[in-house]
């Protein structure tokens, strides 16, 4: 006679397989209605770099934004 290779084994493996994608959790976030859980947003010149300086920073954003005309980087 033939050894017979046992079928419940790879059945039950199966099984724990299929039902293990079953106990998922959601992954969506749940909001609250009127509050905002994330982080506060700070306003771009209140960074390390200008110290709450808002005229230096429009001056930065200003000097940047004319070093990338063409017609100015060429003279």
């Amino acid at each position: 006679m033939k050894p017979r290779f046992p079928i419940g084994l790879p059945a039950a493996a199966a099984a724990l397989l299929l039902l293990a994608g079953c106990s998922e959790e959601p992954q969506v976030v749940q909001y609250e209605q009127g509050r905002y859980q994330g982080k506060a947003d700070a306003r771009p010149w209140e960074g390390g770099a200008f110290n709450g300086d808002k005229t230096a920073w429009e001056r930065a954003l200003h000097d940047r934004v004319r070093s990338q005309n063409e017609y100015q980087r060429v003279e």
